[in-house]
């Protein structure tokens, strides 16, 4: 799945899933806006994704912030080579507390980038997209399907934000522009690795059905069709890539 000649915007691209992605993106051909608040790790992605051949812009965003997103939608349609096609809704925050014990702003800590700044980004990627179509991924979880204890925000966010992507493909898909959903599982990352190493990680380990965690790379070929032409006839689609998690008994 070719992308050359694609221009694509990656929310939350500073680490994670998000740097993942769009080196993904740069290495089949895009050319990739990557964008965060931290401009340094935005550099340094920026330097191994040209390294690697790729073309990777680093540009600042806070999705919580109307005006930051704005300005690097008008900084993407001024640098852009081609019109932007592709927008990963990735940005987001995990946070575990117990809901009885949850303070209003600790609500709002998840709640504003994990969904309002997913609908800000959106709305923006298809005020750009209106005119020639596009593919908007956004990034949700089996939590926004499932429940855990200590989740109460993050997984209503990711529930509001399969909602939101069913919304959104509803509304568009007569102007060509997609939105479909990647709902990861468990994956490895450098910030869990070491909790799936302990006792309870292993644990939450034995109840996925394949038995294991899920690798970065696992989640590529499903996230390149999303964002590709070859699910032109995908839209309020959610794609779960979770080891069976969802399927696993009761």
């Amino acid at each position: 799945m070719e992308l050359n000649g694609k221009t694509a915007l990656v929310t939350g691209a500073s680490s994670g899933l998000g740097r993942h992605f769009a080196m993904v993106l740069a290495a089949r051909g895009a050319t990739v806006f990557a964008a965060a608040r931290r401009m340094a790790a935005l550099e340094a992605l920026a330097e191994d994704v040209g390294r690697a051949g790729g073309q990777c812009l680093p540009i600042v965003m806070d999705v919580t912030d109307p005006a930051s997103v704005s300005a690097a939608f008008d900084r993407i349609a001024q640098d852009s080579p081609a019109p932007l096609s592709i927008v990963v809704n990735n940005a987001g925050v995990a946070q575990t507390r117990r809901a009885v014990d949850m303070s209003h702003d600790e609500w709002h800590a998840v709640l504003g980038p994990n969904l309002t700044g997913a609908f800000l980004v959106a709305q923006q990627g298809a005020r750009a997209m209106r005119e020639s179509g596009g593919a908007i991924v956004n990034v949700a979880s089996i939590l926004g399907e499932r429940v855990s204890k200590g989740l109460a925000a993050y997984a209503s966010s990711k529930a509001g934000l399969i909602q939101l992507t069913k919304a959104l493909a509803l509304e568009w898909a007569s102007l060509g522009i997609r939105v479909n959903a990647l709902a990861p599982g468990y994956i490895e990352t450098d910030l869990n690795r070491e909790f799936f190493a302990s006792s309870a990680g292993q644990r939450l380990i034995a109840r996925i059905p394949q038995g294991r965690l899920g690798q970065m790379h696992d989640l590529d070929a499903p996230f390149l069709l999303l964002c590709s032409d070859q699910s032109r006839y995908m839209t309020g689609a959610v794609v779960a890539v979770d080891g069976g998690h969802l399927v696993s008994e009761l």
